[in-house]
């Protein structure tokens, strides 16, 4: 049997998930308004294979190492990227990352309609921060009065390759969680 992880196992693959959702902004096709990234998947496994506490905080050590100055975010990085319009998504992460893996649950006891909607609610909580987040923002700092419903069809453009990439990432989720998860110690 295996036993559970220890802190330093726990602190390096929160690390570790954290580094992939800075390779995840690298890894991008640009498009008008929101950069397409492989974050999202990065986020949400983050939450599934962490659970919600620890993903969190893999996207919340993300954010820390961008604000601080690192150009690990899909634009660049530093305490300026806080009045960016994109910013709010970023925040989403953090909670995208907990409602993954809250919903996820037990991978002994959450099969694959539990993971579908946990990824699709996780997908959720970004656009639910990040989309009035981008409002405020043009409002505030830019001066640009844009309606929020005009922002959600905005951001419905980008919706279906989000739920694509969730789609995409469920087969990685199962080998995962069929292994023992990652935080079964070896």
């Amino acid at each position: 049997m295996r036993q559970p992880a220890s802190r330093v196992h726990k602190a390096v693959l929160v690390a570790l998930f954290a580094v992939l959702s800075a390779v995840g902004a690298f890894i991008r096709v640009p498009l008008p308004g929101v950069p397409f990234t492989l974050q999202v998947p990065a986020v949400l496994l983050a939450g599934v294979a962490l659970g919600p506490w620890l993903g969190a905080a893999s996207q919340l050590a993300y954010l820390a190492v961008g604000l601080l100055g690192l150009p690990v975010f899909a634009t660049g990085g530093g305490p300026g990227y806080l009045l960016t319009p994109t910013f709010g998504f970023l925040v989403g992460f953090v909670a995208a990352a907990f409602v993954a893996g809250v919903l996820a649950g037990d991978p002994a006891r959450s099969g694959t309609p539990r993971l579908v909607l946990a990824l699709l609610l996780g997908i959720a909580a970004i656009y639910l921060v990040g989309v009035p987040w981008f409002s405020w923002n043009l409002a505030v700092y830019q001066k640009k009065a844009v309606p929020t419903a005009v922002l959600w069809k905005f951001a419905a453009v980008y919706l279906p390759l989000d739920i694509v990439k969730a789609a995409l990432l469920l087969p990685v989720i199962r080998v995962i969680r069929r292994r023992g998860g990652l935080l079964a110690g070896a």
